[in-house]
């Protein structure tokens, strides 16, 4: 996990002095790849992944309302177990901007296991940067945290997205 981390800091830190995007909050469209970690206890075997849309609109200079809706899949990383079990989240939330293309973020909203119909709760703190490609898009990395919760049980975990952003 230190190496993600780290490895986030370095490419934020190189892109911002090798491509610099005009600072603040602009309306963007953006569609990425999500992996993520459990942080509960007993669940060192498992993995989620999927994809996710994302929309920002701007309100402010630096923040934006964001919505998004995503896909995962969690499954075990181990021989032998097979089968995954599904989920969709529909998400909505704000993003601030604090360092020109740096930012923090927090969203709310439903989860949907596939397989049943359970809901819950889901609370989404996030920390990321996004830097420009060309004039109307941008590359944007993100590195979160995601809490799932029911009925005073809940599920956790760290993730990471990267996504390609449309938008001006």
């Amino acid at each position: 996990m230190k190496k993600l981390v780290l490895s986030l800091t370095l490419i934020a830190g190189l892109s911002t002095a090798v491509n610099a995007q005009k600072g603040g909050a602009v309306r963007k469209l953006s569609i990425g790849a999500d992996i993520g970690l459990p942080t509960d206890n007993g669940s060192k075997n498992l993995m989620l992944a999927g994809g996710s849309v994302y929309y920002e609109h701007p309100v402010a200079k630096s923040v934006n309302l964001t919505g998004s809706i995503g896909y995962l899949s969690l499954f075990s990383t181990s021989k032998g177990n097979q089968g995954n079990i599904g989920f969709t989240s529909l998400k909505v939330g704000g993003k601030y901007y604090f360092a020109g293309n740096f930012y923090g973020a927090g969203e709310v909203g439903a989860t949907i296991q596939r397989e049943g119909g359970r809901g819950f709760f889901a609370i989404t703190p996030s920390l990321g940067t996004s830097f420009s490609i060309t004039d109307k898009s941008s590359l944007d990395l993100g590195l979160r945290y995601e809490n799932w919760s029911k009925d005073g049980n809940s599920f956790g975990f760290v993730g990471l997205r990267a996504a390609y952003a449309f938008g001006s």
